[in-house]
Parts: structure tokens; sequence; C-alpha cells
């Protein structure tokens, strides 16, 4: 039985990730860390990862993570401490933090991606062959929406498409987030990346491939949280027992 930490547990997908733990086999949730440290579902709830016991601690396999950036570093410091595996689920993320990650990694196993969706791995592999067909003779946009609670944006799925789409184009290509405020004609060594939030919307990514009279697009789109919450929970199990480095949803489907 694999008991896990699990960060940002009264949050939306702290919540998802609980209930989805109760219909999983082979694992439990031993305890929870979030800033309202209000036991809600039947385990401890501590403010900080420096706080949790050490009898809790011993009970403990792995970390998921879906809080806040702000936490990343003390939760990365904790997990190296005390040699737990993590899953980082949190976007939003900044060149530090990521470094942060990288780092941890080389000393724990590290499991971190941008999306858990199983679909949102296969749209990256699916634009990244589009790229790799069509070259530079058509223009590529992502359009990315989410709920008008999000704080970041461009969301992270949203510049992992982009970065698995760069890998088959010229390291010149720039990621353009503000074209309205130019006044000049899109050029060939860019990709947009447009930015909606509204409502309640999960998640909604699209690539558009626009060529001469032609358009193509893959799209995916997400109805709840429980299928990262699920993706999680599976990169957890992968990554218990793995050495120490830094894994992604390409490792866990190899």
């Amino acid at each position: 039985m694999a008991g896990i930490l699990l960060s940002g547990c009264n949050g939306k997908m702290g919540r998802a990730v609980t209930l989805s733990v109760a219909e999983t086999e082979g694992c439990e949730i031993t305890v929870g860390v979030d800033v309202f440290d209000e036991a809600r579902y039947g385990y401890p709830v501590f403010a900080s990862p420096s706080l949790v016991t050490d009898e809790i601690i011993r009970k403990t396999d792995v970390i998921i993570d879906f809080s806040n950036p702000a936490a990343l570093a003390g939760l990365l410091e904790f997990a190296v401490a005390n040699s737990i595996p993590a899953v980082i689920s949190t976007t939003g993320l900044n060149d530090a933090q990521i470094n942060l990650i990288k780092t941890a990694a080389t000393k724990i196993p590290v499991f971190f991606s941008a999306n858990m969706s199983l679909g949102v791995n296969l749209v990256c592999e699916l634009a990244k062959k589009a790229a790799k067909v069509l070259g530079d003779s058509f223009d590529i946009e992502i359009v990315e929406m989410h709920h008008n609670q999000k704080i970041d944006a461009p969301s992270g799925t949203a510049l992992m498409i982009a970065d698995s789409i760069k890998e088959e184009l010229d390291d010149d290509i720039k990621y353009e987030y503000n074209r309205h405020s130019k006044r000049e004609k899109r050029t060939k060594k860019e990709i947009g990346i447009h930015a909606v939030r509204g409502g309640t919307i999960t998640g909604e990514h699209e690539v558009i491939f626009a060529g001469h009279d032609e358009i193509i697009k893959i799209s995916h789109s997400a109805r709840s949280k429980e299928l990262f919450a699920t993706g999680a929970i599976n990169a957890a199990k992968f990554i218990c027992g793995k050495p120490a480095g830094l894994y992604n949803m390409a490792d866990m489907l190899k």
C-alpha cells in the first residue's frame, strides 16, 4: 500500500485526487499539506510539510503536489531530506523553480508534467509529428481555454505543446503572446499562444496549422478534473521504487 502525501489537499484538484485515491487499489493518502490546514477528508492536514510528524513520514512513500508555485521550494526540500519521490503537477512555475525540480531529481525520483492527461500528451506527439511533416509551410497557433479562477496564463499545457512542436523546428522559433500590441505581418519564426479565461471551463487546447487554402486542427477537451487526478495517481505508483532522476508521461507510457 503506497502512502501519499497530498500537497494542496484542500484545493479543487486536491479534492479530486482524494476522491480518486479512495477508489484506487494499492494507495492511500497518509497526510495532507495545505495553507488552509483544516482536515476535511479523514486524514491529518498540516500547513507546511516541515510540520509533518516523523511517524507519518515513515508511512509516506510518495508526494503528489497540486498546490501553488510558492510552496514548491519547501516541498522539494522536504522530499529530498526524507528521500521521498515526488510527483509535481503544479503549473505556472518559472525557470528558477523548474531548475529546483531538476536539482532535486539528482537526489530523488521526480515526476514532472504540466499535464497529467494521457490525451494531452498524445496531442503533443501528434502536433510534433505534424510540425515535422508540414515544416515552415504552415503557420502554427495554439489556443487554450480555462475557468475564470485559473491564475497563470498561458497554461503550462499550452507551453508544453509549443515546446513539443519547437523540437521539430528551428531553435530561433519564438512564442508570440501579445500580437495585438504590434502592427506588422506575422513571421514564419513564431508560434502564437492565446489564453481565454471564463466560466467553469476545465481545460480546452487547440493547435491550429494554417496553410495555403487549408487548415489542420488538433484539439483536446477535458470534461472533469478526475482525469488529471487519475494521471497523477498513476504517476505516483509508477515512480515509487525508481532511482533518482527526472521522469515524465513519456517514461510512464513506454
